[in-house]
């Protein structure tokens, strides 16, 4: 049985995975200096491409990195590796990177060349059962520090959430939520975290500091939209625990219910009704924008 050869896209080009080369200089293998964004696709359309981008956009000023994107390069690039790869279906890894540091002397005075890689595979999706069942999680032993300038930013920078998932699988858990120095509720190590108390959808703010996620801000303007009562406000450990519902978003995870946090059993157990529908909803809008 022969092994079909992935592509990829690296700087403006279809190349083979095996034969693509990244300048050992480069930043992002120097000092994790680079953002990376998970997308994603469905019947080959790229879902919520421009939120996407425009998070890395946000993040590159703010953390003081120069990254030109060339947002329709790099649309056409995903479609073409699509298409090389055979896939309607697929989930992408955009990594952009300034590039090399330092720049070589024949190129003083001229602008930094990022380095932009987008990888695409088929979409291994997490079991069915899980959201059936609902995910075991635990809660996180590292803290986030609104003093990180890294925190709510999606960089190379990512061993502490793997430590993290390293952990929880040890602890025969699915995935842990992470808190910050102040003890309040952040997200989880690859997702963001909702919970459901007294008929009220509620996340951590911005300022937790947490990931702006995608699928977060989807879900809360899929809530709003069907008059549900969502808040995002700070929520301690105590409100956690005391919540009806708890459930996690991320663009491979979608929305995924979460019926136990270590020992202690969520709601009753099982899915939430809220939960269920917001999942419900979501499909309902990927179907509709996968046209």
């Amino acid at each position: 049985m022969t092994t079909k050869k992935q592509n990829v896209f690296l700087n403006g080009r279809i190349v083979p995975a095996d034969e693509a080369r990244v300048s050992v200089f480069d930043a992002g293998f120097t000092h994790a200096a680079g953002f990376f964004e998970t997308m994603r696709v469905y019947n080959g359309r790229i879902m919520r491409f421009a939120d996407h981008l425009d998070r890395l956009a946000h993040s590159a000023a703010a953390l003081e990195m120069r990254i030109d994107l060339a947002r329709d390069a790099i649309e056409r690039g995903i479609h073409d590796l699509l298409d090389a790869n055979g896939l309607a279906d697929a989930r992408l890894r955009l990594t952009v990177t300034p590039g090399r540091v330092p720049q070589s002397p024949d190129a003083a005075g001229s602008p930094p060349q990022p380095t932009i890689l987008i990888t695409a595979e088929e979409v291994r999706p997490y079991p069915a059962e899980l959201y059936k069942s609902g995910m075991r999680v635990c809660i996180c032993p590292y803290k986030q520090s609104r003093l990180n300038p890294l925190a709510g930013h999606k960089t190379l920078a990512y061993l502490p959430r793997l430590l993290a998932m390293k952990d929880a699988a040890e602890r025969k858990c699915h995935e842990a939520l992470w808190f910050n120095t102040e003890n309040q509720l952040a997200e989880g190590s690859v997702c963001n975290v909702f919970i459901v108390s007294d008929g009220t959808v509620v996340t951590p703010p911005v300022d937790t500091p947490v990931l702006p996620g995608i699928v977060r801000k989807t879900v809360i303007e899929l809530a709003k939209a069907n008059d549900m009562s969502v808040d995002e406000r700070p929520i301690d450990i105590n409100a956690l625990l005391a919540s009806d519902e708890v459930f996690l978003t991320g663009s491979i995870l979608e929305v995924m219910p979460v019926t136990a946090i270590e020992k202690h059993t969520v709601g009753g157990g099982t899915p939430g009704e809220v939960t269920t529908r917001l999942r419900s909803l979501y499909a309902e809008l990927v179907a509709k924008e996968s046209v």
